[in-house]
């Protein structure tokens, strides 16, 4: 019989499962040979000479799996960027592995290797785009008078200011030429498809992956505003400061922006977000007993703020429905400042502050994790909790103020037993935080 830990984590992966991108493209493609329908539009190829096909992000070599599986030898050629460790067979689209969350070579040679096919793309071409959670970062571009080492600086700074994923993408897409739908640009007269997976609040098109392929509202204005927010402004490298302060004054070309005619030659879809994963949790929940109920799929905001509700709720919910067992489901991304030197993600972080505060609740279980399977630079995609968490550490000796305090949450799940490890799931939807409840 499954303790509330296992049943945790076996509702967390079907929500995962859900959400892999070769059942979300079956059931969102259709291919005859002149016709390609998504989501009941209709694609005309009569007239389409060569089919390139492109992406980056951590679910993109598993999404470039399932559309050969479709489309087969109609696939001219074409090239990915993927995550390290999420490598699968491709045949007919090349692909590059690279680093995430902080840009590396590699994602600058497969990024060119991306720029190469697209800019072959002709008025009878047609280009298919597959973006998913990581794209910011493995499509990697650096500007004249920029260096990598400077983008990778840039990155782990804001990936520590505490900035959110909208304000990160607006400082990243005006360091590029291909982020804020300038690939689109490039691909130019040639017809851009992009296949969606959204890792992102709301599914904004124009912040997955920063939006190669979608309009951009935001400005170089914009970009410099959030180096100010975060006291970024000294800290990044002389040559980014250069670059946003010369988009300020006009002097670099802004993102793509709607009154482009080129957005006439863009049609995006969305085909999985955390609502979906949200949906597939709460129907294995049902399956195993649990009244089971999506609270949000919109989770924001500090760590610390976010435990205390998540725990305040759990507490509320238990007394006022005796003997339900329940599970409530929320999906979003939290933010955590990073202090100490320790190591963990937000998922792991926000598991153990919850741990402190239940120390003294039974019958509460929760788990947080990334639906990816990669919780911060670690192999882990986040913790489970409970009430025994807190008495495991005191009979470890395990300090969980000096953990939590570190950022240290890995090594302290590492040592306590409450580690969820799923190695990478090929997908991305945000994080899924479930609260199990009984008596």
């Amino acid at each position: 019989m499954m303790n509330k830990r296992q049943i945790a984590i076996e509702i967390f992966m079907a929500g995962i499962e859900s959400v892999k991108p070769d059942k979300l493209i079956s059931k969102s493609i259709a291919y005859s040979g002149k016709e390609l329908v998504i989501n009941n539009q209709v694609f005309d190829l009569s007239a389409v000479q060569s089919i390139y096909v492109i992406g980056a992000g951590k679910a993109s070599a598993l999404m470039a799996q399932a559309l050969e599986s479709v489309l087969g030898s109609a696939i001219t050629g074409g090239h990915i960027v993927t995550k390290y460790g999420h490598l699968v067979p491709l045949k007919y689209i090349g692909v590059s592995e690279a680093g995430h969350p902080v840009p590396d070579e590699n994602g600058l040679k497969g990024t060119e290797r991306i720029i190469e096919f697209v800019q072959k793309a002709d008025k009878n071409d047609l280009v298919i785009c597959l973006i998913s959670g990581g794209g910011s970062a493995l499509l990697t571009d650096v500007p004249e008078g920029c260096t990598l080492a400077d983008l990778a600086s840039l990155n782990d700074l804001l990936l520590k200011s505490g900035a959110d994923i909208g304000e990160i993408n607006c400082v990243r897409k005006h360091l590029s030429k291909i982020k804020g739908g300038q690939m689109a640009k490039i691909a130019s007269p040639a017809i851009v498809i992009s296949l969606i997976l959204s890792d992102v609040i709301g599914d904004p098109l124009d912040i997955i992956a920063s939006g190669p392929t979608a309009t951009d509202e935001s400005t170089f204005t914009n970009a410099m505003a959030v180096l100010k927010r975060y006291n970024l402004s000294s800290k990044v490298a002389p040559s980014i400061f250069k670059i946003i302060s010369e988009g300020v004054q006009g002097k670099r070309p802004e993102t793509l922006k709607k009154e482009d005619p080129v957005v006439n030659q863009i049609n995006n879809f969305l085909i999985g977000n955390n609502k979906l994963a949200l949906q597939a949790a709460k129907s294995k929940a049902e399956n195993l007993g649990f009244y089971a109920q999506i609270e949000t799929s919109t989770l924001s905001g500090n760590v610390e703020d976010i435990a205390s509700r998540l725990v305040d709720s759990a507490i509320k919910y238990s007394d006022e429905h005796k003997g339900r067992k329940s599970c409530l489901l929320y999906g979003g991304e939290p933010t955590v400042k990073i202090s100490g030197n320790g190591l963990g993600g937000r998922n792991q972080h926000l598991a153990l502050l919850c741990a402190k505060l239940l120390q003294n609740q039974a019958g509460i279980t929760i788990l947080s994790g990334g639906t990816d399977g990669t919780d911060g630079p670690t192999d882990a995609a986040g913790a489970v909790v409970d009430n025994q968490t807190f008495n495991t550490a005191k009979i470890r000796n395990l300090d969980i103020n000096k953990y939590i305090q570190n950022c240290d949450s890995y090594h302290f799940f590492q040592q306590e037993g409450g580690l969820v490890t799923t190695g990478p799931t090929q997908t991305n939807v945000m994080d899924i935080i479930l609260v199990l409840i009984s008596s």
